[in-house]
């Protein structure tokens, strides 16, 4: 018989917690590149390229989709939706299962290596291939998704109630200089693509592979830093381990009934950032259909919002400590109402009015998103943070299915009039803003067991 094992100590002195931020914050360098380069601005236009091109050689407007008939200015956004329900059924999952086991790391490093797999193959994407297209892109997504559920919940593990908002705005913005600087090289090559004879559709391909060997190559650094915690529950196989994260997941579920805020809070982050992922996903595709601007304008808006977000983040980070994390990112959501707003009076073909737009996403954006994720990681109740970040991130890319097929169910029924679809958003931003007005954070921490930072 053997005897049982001490429990590992884990030093939590504060050099210790540097150190793994300081690795912590590399994932985001190193993730990033798939949202900037995939998501936001080459995909969604050389995807609805290919389906474009599938419906001629077919002499229809339409593709065929499992059956249906769909137009290739919509493929795209329906595509973006059934990634997301893809992404509901996997995350609480991986976030059972990594509560449950202990094993954060690794899966954090199994997640991202299945994603960046799925983005190296988008290089065979040419011709009529959109079906294979919207596939690796769901896989991507879904490795995407899973591994940003285990990276969040490190966040109480490695920072202080007191340091999680400059935790968290520092990795949002360490992410947008890392996806800046790959999508800057990208538009690099992008633009000399003439003089080194390479086709249009081969630098496209070149910078979607490149994002996929970004993102799995600087994953190594936060899988050297970063540790894991030990937890209660040990299972034998990981038979046992998937079954027990189940059962604990089906717990969670059950006991987020005690927790009536946290459910608010999350309902109120689903709708508003619902708006803000479909607002990323959908903004090459508005600007090449809605006011064709050409590739490089829309790449330098992209480049203007990742660079100018990193210091968006840090500002309103420190707004946060100063006037209370809520308020902050209420008012950002004012600001997207007016960023909308002032998307549908662009006048067609104007790059430097695009531009404008661009500096003004970017201001929002990065605090939007780093103060919400901080928010979260206050009331969720200790040794569940994977379980309740994989409901935040259901919240986050997981429900981006919602504002993806209203952009999408809008262009259907308009012919693709797209400045009514990128409108139609606003209701996210209007729906969250008053359910987040609504939810009493201090109370809503208590309950959660937490301690109440001094500003929140």
């Amino acid at each position: 018989m053997t005897a049982p094992q001490a429990p590992q100590v884990i030093d939590e002195s504060p050099d210790a917690r540097r150190r793994e931020q300081r690795g912590w914050y590399w994932y985001d360098w190193a993730n990033s590149a798939f949202p900037t380069t995939v998501l936001t601005v080459f995909l969604g236009p050389y995807l609805t390229d290919i389906a474009e091109r599938a419906a001629e050689v077919r002499g229809s407007d339409f593709v065929d989709v499992l059956g249906f008939d769909v137009r290739p200015a919509a493929y795209y956004g329906f595509v973006v939706g059934a990634a997301a329900i893809c992404q509901i059924v996997f995350m609480p999952m991986a976030g059972a299962i990594a509560d449950h086991t202990g094993r954060k790391r690794g899966m954090l490093g199994l997640f991202a290596y299945l994603g960046a797999a799925a983005t190296l193959a988008m290089w065979f994407l040419s011709d009529t291939r959109y079906l294979l297209g919207g596939a690796l892109f769901i896989v991507a997504n879904i490795g995407f998704a899973c591994a940003m559920v285990i990276y969040n919940s490190f966040l109480p593990q490695i920072a202080t109630a007191d340091e999680r908002d400059r935790v968290s705005s520092m990795g949002w913005g360490f992410g947008y200089l890392g996806g800046g600087l790959l999508l800057l090289i990208n538009l690099a090559l992008y633009l000399q693509r003439e003089q080194l004879g390479i086709e249009t559709s081969v630098a496209v391909r070149i910078s979607l592979v490149s994002a996929g060997l970004w993102w799995g190559g600087f994953t190594i650094i936060p899988l050297l830093r970063l540790r894991n915690r030990p937890v209660t529950t040990h299972d034998a196989t990981l038979g046992q381990a998937v079954g027990g994260s189940f059962r604990q997941l089906g717990r969670t579920l059950r006991d987020l009934r005690r927790y009536p805020l946290t459910l608010l809070f999350l309902g109120a982050y689903l709708l508003y950032n619902d708006g803000v992922q479909s607002v990323i996903a959908f903004s090459g595709q508005f600007a090449s259909e809605a006011l064709k601007l050409d590739e490089e304008v829309r790449i330098a808006a992209i480049l203007i919002v990742q660079f100018v977000a990193f210091g968006g983040a840090l500002l309103l980070g420190r707004l946060a400590i100063r006037y209370g994390t809520k308020r902050v990112v209420l008012y950002s959501l004012i600001g997207w109402v007016g960023v909308l707003g002032l998307a549908y009076i662009v006048q067609e073909g104007s790059a430097l009015q695009f531009l404008g737009l661009g500096v003004l996403i970017a201001i929002v954006l990065g605090g939007t998103q780093a103060l919400s994720r901080s928010l979260f990681s206050h009331v969720i109740p200790k040794g569940k943070e994977a379980e309740y970040y994989s409901l935040y991130e259901i919240s986050d890319k997981g429900s981006t299915f919602l504002g993806a097929w209203t952009f999408g169910l809008v262009l259907q029924l308009t012919d693709s009039d797209y400045r009514v679809a990128i409108i139609s958003l606003l209701i996210f931003f209007a729906l969250g803003f008053g359910l987040l007005l609504a939810v009493d954070l201090p109370r809503a921490i208590r309950e959660a067991g937490n301690e109440v930072p001094d500003k929140i």
